[in-house]
């Protein structure tokens, strides 16, 4: 597999997979941004809520399945937008025939893997950030993305350096990632932030970077110290 950097307005990616592949990938990311568009365009409240929201019943299958994915965590639909459209990137990229393939939108990663892979966990100015997920391959593919009330453009309400969801799908697991770090305001958040987790099917785990400490839910993977390569921070290189 090979690395592919792309971005398109908000939408900044790393697609890893064989390069035969890359078009498909740029492609999908294009087309899942034309359909929300198209319909937060007519119903704008979708974008702009905090909170749960129905979305109208003709809505297009990845607006049903952002909305399904925050009222399961708690947020609003954009809280699960960029899981959302990595899954459904994952998804085109195996069906045109990729036998594995790793989507990570601005850090929210949508994985169908067949060889273990690390994934490094960027908490900015923690003393923690350096850590490093050891991801074994599994038979479907699953969702590990975060959130961040002190690193990068997205709102929280909380002030974790790093919150981050494993789960089935990459949408649940940033709407969780949302709601997680959405807890966390002190140190003394890290003794319950992890508790709503236990009520959502398909979230498997969870983890909190809080300066110089971290709090773990679940069933995780091995974590070690890893050197961050900033060039491979998936964000936008304009600027940078």
């Amino acid at each position: 597999m090979r690395r592919h950097h792309f971005e398109y307005k908000e939408t900044i990616v790393t697609l890893i997979c064989d390069p035969a592949f890359f078009a498909e990938g740029e492609k999908s990311l294009l087309r899942s941004r034309d359909r929300l568009e198209a319909y937060i365009a007519s119903d704008p409240e979708y974008r702009e809520t905090h909170h749960p929201y129905s979305p109208r019943p003709d809505a297009d299958i990845l607006v049903r399945r952002m909305a399904d994915a925050s009222a399961r965590a708690g947020v609003g639909p954009m809280a699960s937008v960029a899981g959302a459209l990595a899954d459904a990137c994952l998804e085109d990229l195996l069906a045109a025939g990729a036998e594995e393939a790793v989507v990570d939108n601005g850090g929210d990663i949508a994985l169908f893997i067949r060889r273990p892979v690390r994934v490094g966990l960027y908490a900015g100015a923690s003393p923690l950030t350096g850590l490093a997920f050891n991801v074994a391959p599994r038979p479907g593919a699953f969702g590990i993305c975060t959130s961040s009330g002190t690193v990068g453009p997205s709102f929280s309400y909380g002030q974790a350096d790093a919150a981050v969801v494993i789960a089935a799908k990459a949408a649940l697991a940033e709407a969780a990632a949302t709601a997680l770090g959405n807890r966390v305001r002190s140190a003394a958040d890290l003794e319950t932030c992890f508790d709503f987790l236990r009520a959502i099917d398909a979230v498997e785990a969870g983890l909190v970077i809080l300066g110089d400490r971290m709090g773990m839910w679940g069933d995780l993977p091995p974590l070690d110290r890893s050197e961050i390569d900033p060039e491979l921070v998936t964000r936008g290189r304009r600027g940078v």
